[in-house]
């Protein structure tokens, strides 16, 4: 019997038993390690040689990837681990570092129940080691740290075992620090520490590594480990103290299995009705339960077709079986039911609760549906901590391609929903936004490569935002035939109401006790909470109108009206964000033919708009947090680059033998930074840059912004005449 159907028939036995099950992610700032980590695990679990981890990449399945050097898609795996005498199932994922791809990091999280989170030992934590441990910890998933590169610490850097353990305490500071800002008025204490064994330190290149249990077990300490390392012993620290054991024998221990992480989690991510019978059968794990399946990923098989990867929360999956997908209509019938093992799928007759499956025939799902035996009330939408920030134009060389490329693109935006497409049927242009220019990069490249369709792209053009800065005076909005009326005011919303919502903490789902608790914490008053009619992107529209004739058969062309106000600002015909509109009054006809759609619609828009204006609109311009690690002598060639894109350094410091630069720059001036810098450092620089929202763009530069953005979008450039406040 070959070695992988011997694995896959031991993960087969494995998956009735919850206790022993460990769902786990890995997650880390780019380039510290994680696929080289998980090649260990592989090799420790037997999947692949002892000799090639490390350098086999065995998770970075794509062609892209193994080009490019970086994880781009979370990629899935199932192996088993004996610990204490016990067989353990272990769903890992792989997940990628840059900061383009963070919504794999995202979805991943829903799968999985323990982080095990990697910090390079030299660089120590990173701006995105603090995003993924957000994410992880926004699910509910426990995390775990693996310091890695510790080799570097001996050998490049030539620490003695007091300046070693120094720099690997201040990470541990570092990242507990992180865990405590998130986790402050939660009842579980969730800090790492050595002497729980919930810290692992060591080198996935040279596969070897240490715990404070395995130290204990082993007799080996640090004196050793330097000592074995500065003689060039690697191979016998590994023979020792192996990466892989280590490392899996600490999942084991301290992630919770899925009998302990559901009932935890559930709540967390799921607002259904929690005395039913299906919130118990999730809670408790129950495979003979109805069927639940939050879809995480979805794939492309060049054979099978959709790959719908997810974790199964109750029930058991097989082959034949019809589910409801959450949104829409009718059944889908599942084809095939299977685990990961890297790169391929294998097939298996069933897969019980507590597992990750992937499951083809669930043609209507997306990534973050609900699939269920019975109807149900969804679960959370997965919300992706950064929105896409950069939009590129993409059309097809050949004509004759054209259909297939709008195939391709739904498909695309279905595959990952941090990818935005924008049809436009009128102009026949194609939008595709994204988290960066290398989101946009790989997604186009892979188009060409994969699907065969050559395409041209446009110049990387930036989104924008409007956002009111004053409180605006009441305004009138009239229908085209003068029969109806509306009175609008708009005001900037606070900034805490504005995160609630793009964080899912705030939502038109909710419960409207919880709502308006959110919404009064965050500093609306209480008349005002009571009273929100809908909420519209990161914008709220609060109904203040008293008994009014009509206006309830009306309201939901009122809403129409308002969001396409709101769709498109009146400055640049971009997206509003933080506008709190109020209807004060309205004046209906009585005869409904006289206050269609086509009546009301432009009066509330218009209202709307003008309001704005009258509340100081402004552009907003997308900001990016840049860290630029590099020698004293080119320091201020670093920083230059930052200043010289209209940005700010924040703060310059030593680390080790490189100067740090950190600052903020608008997403618009940091296109074509990475060969701008490598010119200006000649090449000696290493740089990573985080989205960090939005900000009011300088005025002395709003008027010609405008201006381009209406030309480009053929509008007409004039502004109206109330704007007179640039």
């Amino acid at each position: 019997m070959g070695r992988r159907k011997k694995i896959v028939e031991q993960c087969e036995r494995l998956m009735d038993q919850p206790e022993q099950i460990r769902n786990i992610a890995i997650a880390a700032h780019v380039d510290h390690g994680k696929t080289t980590l998980t090649d260990n695990l592989l090799a420790g679990a037997g999947m692949i040689s002892e000799e090639t981890a490390g350098q086999q990449l065995a998770m970075d399945t794509e062609e892209d990837e193994q080009e490019r050097g970086i994880t781009i898609d979370a990629a899935n795996v199932s192996m088993t681990h004996v610990y204490e005498d016990t067989d353990h199932l272990i769903n890992l994922i792989d997940t990628p570092g840059h900061v383009d791809f963070g919504g794999d990091v995202t979805r991943a999280m829903r799968a999985v129940d323990g982080a095990l989170v990697v910090v390079d030992a030299v660089e120590g934590a990173m701006p995105q080691t603090e995003t993924v441990l957000r994410q992880a910890l926004r699910e509910g998933v426990k995390p775990a740290l693996f310091i890695n590169k510790v080799d570097r610490l001996i050998s490049e850097l030539q620490e003695g075992p007091e300046e070693m353990q120094e720099r690997l305490q201040q990470v541990i500071r570092d990242v507990n620090e992180l865990i405590r800002g998130i986790t402050e008025d939660w009842d579980v204490d969730w800090t790492v520490s050595v002497q729980d064994g919930t810290v692992a330190f060591g080198s996935a290149l040279y596969k070897w590594g240490v715990s404070m249990p395995s130290m204990q077990r082993t007799g080996i300490d640090f004196g050793d480990i330097i000592e074995m390392e500065r003689s060039g012993d690697r191979a016998g620290l590994h023979d020792v103290t192996p990466l892989s054991n280590v490392v899996l024998d600490m999942v084991c221990e301290h992630f919770p299995n899925p009998v302990d992480a559901q009932p935890r989690r559930i709540p967390t991510v799921w607002r259904g009705d929690a005395d039913s019978d299906l919130a118990h059968q999730m809670r408790d794990v129950d495979e003979d339960g109805e069927v639940v399946l939050m879809v995480t990923d979805i794939s492309i098989d060049p054979h099978a077709g959709e790959v719908a990867t997810g974790r199964v929360f109750s029930g058991t999956i097989e082959k034949g079986q019809e589910l409801y997908v959450s949104g829409t209509a009718g059944t889908n019938r599942v084809q095939s039911v299977g685990i990961y093992m890297g790169g391929e799928r294998e097939e298996v007759d069933r897969v019980p609760a507590g597992n990750i499956a992937a499951v083809t025939g669930l043609r209507d799902a997306i990534a973050g549906s609900t699939v269920s035996s019975v109807e149900m009330t969804p679960f959370e939408s997965i919300e992706h901590i950064s929105e896409p920030v950069i939009t590129k134009s993409i059309e097809a060389e050949n004509m004759d391609d054209l259909p297939k490329l709008i195939e391709v693109l739904q498909q695309v935006s279905k595959e990952d929903p941090t990818i935005q497409v924008e049809i436009n049927e009128d102009t026949g242009e194609h939008l595709i936004r994204g988290q960066g220019e290398l989101h946009l990069e790989v997604t186009t490249q892979r188009i060409e490569r994969k699907r065969g369709i050559p395409v041209r792209t446009g110049e990387p053009i930036v989104v924008y935002r409007e956002a009111p800065q004053t409180g605006s005076q009441e305004v009138e909005g009239r229908s085209p035939n003068r029969h109806n009326r509306f009175y609008v005011s708009v005001e900037p919303l606070p900034q805490a109401v504005i995160d609630a919502i793009k964080l899912g903490d705030l939502s038109m789902d909710m419960p409207e006790v919880d709502r308006r608790e959110v919404l009064q914490e965050a500093g609306i008053d209480k008349d005002t909470s009571q009273n929100v009619e809908t909420i519209i992107g990161p914008n709220v529209f609060i109904d203040d109108t008293k008994g009014i004739q009509h206006l309830n058969e009306t309201m939901e062309l009122v809403v129409e009206g308002l969001q396409e106000a709101i769709h498109e600002g009146p400055l640049a015909g971009e997206p509003v964000e933080g506008a709190l509109v109020r209807l004060h009054d309205a004046r209906l006809h009585e005869d409904a033919i006289h206050r269609g759609p086509a009546q009301v619609i432009p009066a509330v828009r218009q209202a709307v708009h003008r309001a704005m204006i009258d509340a100081e609109i402004r552009l907003l311009e997308p900001i990016q947090d840049v860290r630029i690690d590099v020698p004293s002598e080119h320091m201020g060639a670093a920083s230059g680059e930052i200043q010289g894109r209209r940005g700010r350094v924040d703060d310059m410091f030593q680390e080790g033998d490189l100067m740090v630069v950190e600052g903020i720059a608008p997403v618009e001036e940091m296109i074509g930074f990475s060969s701008d810098i490598r010119s200006a450092t000649e090449g000696r620089a290493s740089w990573n840059t985080e989205n960090a929202g939005f900000r009011v763009m300088a005025d002395n530069l709003q008027g010609e912004k405008i201006t381009e953005i209406r030309e480009r979008k053929g509008m007409k450039t004039e502004l109206p005449e109330s704007i007179d406040y640039f």
